[in-house]
């Protein structure tokens, strides 16, 4: 193998080593916000609960007060 061989593999291996720097911090940006995603998914999924619940008791309060009207 030549010196120009080498030097343009050498270079090759570089990129390969910045590419993969690269990917591995967009990875944990992704993972980062992935797991905000999943918090703030956790969050909306007990909010709309709280609101069925709450939509619930009002139909039954209601129901109710037309059965005693």
């Amino acid at each position: 193998m030549s010196e120009t061989d080498l030097h343009a593999l050498e270079r090759r291996i570089d990129e390969l080593v910045r590419l993969c720097e690269q990917l591995a911090h967009e990875n944990q940006a992704l993972m980062g916000r992935h797991s905000d995603w999943a918090s703030e998914r956790a969050q909306l999924i007990e909010k709309n609960e709280l609101a069925k619940s709450k939509v619930e008791a009002m139909i039954s309060r209601l129901k109710s007060l037309e059965q005693d009207g």
